[in-house]
């Protein structure tokens, strides 16, 4: 297990080396020049021309990446914002609980109504309990999150009047952001929890604990539910990455000040080193959350922890 582990944490090196190269290329090569964007576009060219210079931007490319990234890794410096000149880093942590809270409770919904929902989906194939079901999931899949936003808010805020529609510091503020971002994770895993199922329960040990006389409660939620949650597990890992990055449009659009609107802001203002930062960070998160779901894919399945002993 200790070696499985061991190699997983190897294998997070290159991804975020690979990230952090393409990201800092990205904001390298975009149109706008930082040091014009720090002393406005009335300032004299040959105070742009000596800010440059002391900003290292006349380096090369490779030059520059390789002293962001070595900041970054033994100083945990991601730079100072072209705007306000604070360091990125306390920036992002100041804004990174809400989102993270916004992403765990969402992730958090999701796995409560959408495993139980592929469970009675699965349990009656192709009849009208299931088909509901998988069109209510298809139906949460398929909306935009923008939308469901503006709706959630139209009905329940300004409609109802049960929740406010900005903020999020008590739970009446968490409940409608919470939905909109857990609503199209409701349905991925609803519908690969029911595909799951449907597959285990086709299988020879299957037919055999029922022969043994096995409760059919037993067999359900013993035999085949945990035999069927290895892909559910994974694909909980990538819908938590992914609501990470969701949580921009869920956190402009309710007013949270979040790592959402952290980059949103600074996109608009040409903060590219702000930007630069938070996507990093929140790929550095997500690795951090399938290394998480490796180890625990191999808790659940024995014959991976087998093939490392």
């Amino acid at each position: 297990m200790h070696k499985y582990i061991f190699k997983r944490l190897l294998w997070v090196i290159p991804v975020l080396f690979g990230v952090s190269l393409i990201v800092f290329a990205i904001m390298h090569f975009s149109p706008g020049d930082p040091a014009t964007v720090i002393l406005g576009e009335s300032a004299k060219p040959e105070a742009i021309a000596q800010l440059r210079e002391q900003m290292g931007l006349n380096q090369p490319f490779i030059v520059q990446y390789f002293r962001y990234i070595g900041n970054a890794v033994f100083k945990l410096d991601l730079g100072r914002s072209f705007i306000n000149n604070r360091p990125v880093i306390g920036e992002i942590l100041i804004r990174l609980p809400n989102t993270i809270k916004l992403a765990g409770l969402s992730i958090t919904l999701a796995a409560i109504v959408g495993i139980p929902l592929g469970v009675i989906a699965s349990r009656k194939p192709y009849s009208a309990l299931d088909n509901t079901t998988m069109f209510v999931s298809l139906l949460g899949v398929s909306m935009p999150t923008f939308w469901q936003g503006l709706l959630l808010i139209l009905v329940f805020s300004l409609q109802l009047r049960m929740f406010p529609s900005t903020g999020f510091e008590t739970w009446q503020q968490m409940v409608l952001p919470v939905i909109t971002l857990a609503s199209s994770s409701i349905g991925s895993i609803a519908r690969i929890t029911r595909s799951s199922m449907l597959d285990v329960m086709g299988q020879d040990f299957i037919r055999t604990a029922k022969a043994k006389g096995i409760s059919e409660f037993r067999v359900v939620y013993v035999h085949i539910l945990r035999n069927a949650l290895l892909p559910v597990v994974t694909v909980i890992g990538l819908q938590f990455g992914s609501l990470l990055g969701g949580a921009v449009l869920t956190e402009s659009i309710f007013s949270i000040n979040g790592l959402g609107t952290l980059m949103v802001n600074a996109i608009r203002q040409r903060d590219l080193v702000v930007v630069q930062g938070g996507v990093l960070f929140i790929a550095f998160i997500f690795t951090l959350v399938n290394l998480c779901v490796d180890v625990l894919y191999a808790y659940i399945d024995p014959r991976i922890r087998s093939q490392y002993k």
